[in-house]
């Protein structure tokens, strides 16, 4: 599904979807297709599930023309020694 279908069949929502298909451009995740998992009426619900996003699901609100997720670079991190 694409996001332009996803925002009207669920308009000013907050969905939990599958990415299916993306590409990456200068450090941002562009998603291509995706599968709706859950809409949320609910903002504190859709928050609760946000914290539980990963790598290939996550939750993204409806009324944002595009859905693109920046890449942060993790630099320095240091393990136990």
């Amino acid at each position: 599904m694409k996001w332009d279908e996803v925002r009207r069949l669920y308009p000013e929502r907050f969905v939990k979807i599958q990415i299916l298909a993306s590409h990456i451009e200068n450090s941002v995740r562009f998603i291509d297709d995706m599968a709706v998992i859950q809409a949320f009426e609910d903002e504190k619900e859709a928050t609760r599930e946000l914290v539980r996003a990963t790598d290939e699901i996550l939750v993204y609100h409806t009324s944002k023309e595009k859905i693109e997720v920046p890449i942060k670079q993790i630099f320095g991190f240091r393990g136990a020694i």
